[in-house]
């Protein structure tokens, strides 16, 4: 699975239970999932394309015939992980159930393959009408998830089965079928990611070869797990994540004055990127002329994690990572103890390992004293890790 945050289709039918929807769609989102929506036209009679956009942020259409350049009936069925239907009316379930595709929802039902989840919402009697339970029926055969729908007051004085389950019932449901982790829902990650560029003069640098690639995997596993996260990125001018803060900097200076605002908010802070060691002591405003480009005076940069680290409160988690040819079980040991660090994960980076590659291979070391060897891997199986280790030291 993709570390990035998971794509749901949310389709809204033409119940009264679609104003309901609108809270499913907040708490999607608060659980790090990004969300588009696409209502039946019937269902704008009950709640506008203007409030789906505004509470989305995204663009909503309900027929094939609209943006026909973009064709999306297969764009966004391509797009999609997960198909949430909430209501699904009677007429929608036999719609569906009949294999129409006579809207946009409709048409992505049918052009997609991936998991359908429905949650019914109509009148007691149109649910228990034989029709509509041959329709879950054979929906169920097909695969599609269908959840009961709630007992309790309906429309007018009328009680029975029919009414459109509490937005954490379905959440409850809807995450066993994705199997997503919740578990950094409210909490506030800071990530950093890229290698820092010193400059020399307005032409040269000292940088080095990270590319950035594990703190951005690590930055959407977290969103995905519900975070808030911050991704702080070193000379990543491509990098844009739907639902992650991203504040684009060159330097170590410039990674060290927005950690210095954002460290104290943050309950998890993962310091993926790689700094630079030191930086010319002055920068030459013009360039420097070759013939006269024979030595760099240097300093040392500080070494930020470990000043951050003085400043930690008990109920923060700090991440470190380290990248070394050779030693790396005293290597990392010795970090973790110096920069009073919760965990740290060391790359074995000889002959050019790891930097811009999609996989990673080292070591964890807690410290509680664990150790964990880490074989060849995704950068995104590594995030997941990582931060399965962490919210462990989280509690």
């Amino acid at each position: 699975m993709s570390g990035r945050g998971r794509e749901v289709i949310l389709g809204i039918g033409g119940g009264i239970a679609a104003y309901k929807a609108a809270d499913l769609l907040r708490r999607l989102q608060d659980h790090g999932y990004l969300v588009t929506v696409v209502p039946t036209p019937s269902s704008l009679n009950f709640v506008g394309t203007s409030t789906w956009e505004a509470l989305s942020g995204r663009e909503v259409n309900t027929q094939v015939w609209q943006n026909v350049s973009k064709v999306t009936h297969v764009s966004l069925a391509a797009k999609a992980d997960f198909f949430l239907i909430a209501p699904a009316t009677a007429d929608l379930i036999a719609r569906i159930a009949a294999g129409r595709a006579d809207d946009l929802l409709t048409n992505l039902i049918m052009a997609s393959d991936k998991p359908k989840f429905l949650v019914p919402a109509m009148h007691p009697n149109m649910w228990s009408n034989p029709a509509t339970q041959a329709n879950v029926a054979i929906l169920q055969a097909r695969g599609f998830v269908v959840m009961q729908p709630a007992v309790g007051r309906l429309t007018g004085d009328e009680i029975g089965a029919g009414r459109f389950p509490e937005t954490q019932e379905i959440l409850k449901e809807f995450n066993l079928i994705t199997q997503k982790a919740s578990d950094l829902i409210g909490k506030r990650v800071l990530v950093t990611a890229g290698g820092t560029r010193e400059a020399i003069d307005p032409v040269r640098f000292i940088g080095n070869n990270s590319s950035g690639k594990q703190g951005l995997a690590i930055a959407k596993a977290a969103s995905m797990r519900g975070a808030k996260v911050h991704l702080i990125a070193a000379n990543m001018p491509n990098c844009a994540e739907e639902g992650i803060q991203i504040s684009h900097v060159k330097s170590a200076d410039d990674v060290q004055q927005i950690l210095q605002k954002e460290f104290e908010k943050c309950d998890l802070l993962i310091m993926a990127a790689a700094i630079a060691d030191a930086k010319p002591k002055s920068f030459s405003v013009g360039k420097i002329k070759k013939s006269l480009f024979s030595s760099i005076q240097l300093e040392s940069n500080p070494d930020i994690l470990a000043e951050l680290s003085k400043m930690a409160r008990s109920n923060q988690v700090l991440v470190g990572f380290a990248a070394e040819t050779s030693n790396l079980l005293d290597s990392a040991a010795l970090k973790l103890k110096k920069k009073d660090l919760n965990l740290i994960y060391v790359n074995d980076i000889s002959n050019g390992a790891i930097f811009g590659s999609e996989e990673t291979q080292g070591m964890i070391l807690i410290n509680t004293g664990e150790r964990i060897d880490v074989a060849t891997t995704t950068k995104d199986a590594l995030a997941n890790l990582l931060l399965d280790k962490a919210i462990e030291q989280l509690g």
